[in-house]
């Protein structure tokens, strides 16, 4: 899961297609419109045998504003190799109060990052 979010990240198409079960996957694959991520927290994993879930959730830049997609995706390991079946998305907005923390990831508080 945090090697399909890096490609997401770093725009490498190919990866993500080669990660993506063949039974799902699609014929192309273009990552020019995608958001701006800043970071990946898993939130919960599941495993049974050779199945698995994560749930995620990836911020990103939203203009001047944040914005989160959290997934439910399904996994599936064949030849030791695990691959992307299908997920279950949410979307929305994040509003962080000057005192939390900064969604970019830095550690630091919004007011005194991103604000």
């Amino acid at each position: 899961m945090r090697s399909r979010y890096a490609a997401f990240v770093l725009k490498l198409p190919d990866y993500l297609r080669a990660t993506w079960h063949e039974s799902s996957r699609p014929e192309t694959l273009s990552l020019e419109d995608s958001p701006d991520w800043t970071s990946l927290q898993i939130l919960e994993t599941n495993q049974s045998g050779d199945r698995g879930t994560v749930l995620f959730r990836a911020v990103c830049r939203l203009g001047k504003g944040w914005g989160f997609l959290e997934e439910n995706s399904d996994f599936v390991r064949e030849q030791g190799r695990w691959y992307y079946l299908r997920g279950d998305t949410s979307e929305g907005q994040l509003k962080p109060g000057r005192n939390e923390p900064c969604p970019c990831g830095s550690g630091r508080k919004h007011k005194a990052c991103c604000l």
